[in-house]
């Protein structure tokens, strides 16, 4: 898989035709949503209604914004607020009553530098925009995980090895980070496995390999190049199950 690609489906910029679902609304009325949160990186800590019968708090929603600053920059942005009510609904489903937030809001210039750095971190990523948010949480994370993938309301990344999901109001999709470098990419109902680089590991008969080279990766199978990734993952988001 070229590296762009991959980094494009998991911040959400790039969404092939399966994952292509709008964020559904919620079931019942987000009515008093709470939030106890604490920035390890900062030392703060927020804690009180975001959201009443009226909707969004503004004061409530300024103050989280500052709080979820890019603290690399100390700069802020607007919070999507459907991030944080996505956060919250999944913390009631576990019974979760705080969460530790390890990134929410990151400039352009921080987000350049931790994409050089680390891997997984989109170019174009949803935390750029006051979309997204790295959580921690107690022994309840992996549930946490396992029911916001089920709610279908946004992205969801897992990465068990560092002990965080994250959640974003972008498009459905979801991703995996395991402690081997590997991961797994889910494109409609099927699993993609990727290493660190971005590039596919086999090919879905279990024979192909990746040959990195050009302008993308190309499939090879006797010698011969047949279609590219992009065109393999095009159609195999498409084919019907």
């Amino acid at each position: 898989m070229d590296r762009r690609l991959f980094l494009s489906l998991i911040a959400g910029t790039v969404v092939l035709p399966c994952m292509a679902k709008a964020v559904p609304e919620p079931q019942s009325p987000l009515v008093s949503r709470r939030l106890r949160l604490q920035n390890p990186h900062t030392g703060e800590t927020f804690e009180g209604r975001y959201r009443d019968d009226d909707g969004p708090i503004p004061e409530v929603m300024d103050e989280l914004s500052y709080f979820l600053r890019d603290f690399h920059a100390d700069e802020k942005i607007s919070i999507d607020v459907a991030v944080l009510d996505f956060l919250s609904t999944v913390m009631d489903a576990v019974g979760q009553t705080a969460a530790t937030i390890l990134s929410a809001y990151r400039t352009p210039e921080t987000n350049t530098k931790l994409s050089k750095t680390t891997f997984g971190v989109a170019e174009n990523s949803q935390h750029m925009y006051g979309r997204a948010l790295d959580v921690h949480f107690g022994d309840k994370l992996e549930d946490a995980m396992k029911a916001a993938r089920a709610m279908q309301r946004g992205g969801v990344g897992w990465y068990p090895h560092s002990s965080f999901m994250h959640m974003d109001s972008g498009p459905v999709r979801n991703w995996t980070l395991d402690h081997v470098g590997l991961g797994t990419l889910l494109v409609g109902n099927r699993k993609v496995r990727f290493d660190k680089h971005g590039h596919v590991l086999v090919g879905g008969d279990g024979r192909s390999k990746i040959v990195v080279g050009g302008r993308a990766p190309d499939v090879v199978r006797g010698g011969q190049a047949t279609a590219s990734v992009r065109q393999r993952l095009l159609r195999l988001a498409t084919a019907k199950h």
